[in-house]
């Protein structure tokens, strides 16, 4: 005999508002699936499949907790003085359309204008 079965198997029944707990632990303080997973005693394939099955049922985005800031285009207006040249970041910017930009901050504004409606339109 190559195992020995050495107790009852346990299946524990999680409510969605469990699961949607244990969920959204992933990322908080830089908690991996694995380590939320190992921390319940689940598999990391479980929370994927959680997370899959919460968001069919509309109980769970991955922009949970995003937040989304006004944005003012007011006049244009030519500033005093000219600012002192900045280090280009990285850009992310979630479309209507579940997709994703990422580009450089120093990008050109009409060309990233262009590469959002192609994007949007495919």
């Amino acid at each position: 005999m190559l195992g020995e079965v050495l107790g009852v198997e346990r299946r524990r029944r999680w409510s969605d508002d469990e699961k949607l707990e244990i969920v959204l632990e992933v990322g908080v303080g830089g908690a991996s699936v694995t380590q939320v997973a190992q921390r319940h005693e689940l598999t990391g394939s479980q929370i994927y499949s959680w997370r899959r099955d919460l968001k069919k049922k509309g109980l769970w985005s991955p922009d949970l907790g995003a937040v989304f800031l006004p944005v003012d285009f007011g006049p244009h207006s030519e500033p005093a003085q000219s600012p002192a040249p900045s280090r280009p970041v990285l850009v992310e910017l979630r479309l209507s359309n579940g997709r994703c930009l990422r580009f450089d901050s120093s990008m050109d504004g009409e060309a990233l204008t262009r590469l959002i409606r192609a994007v949007e339109a495919a």
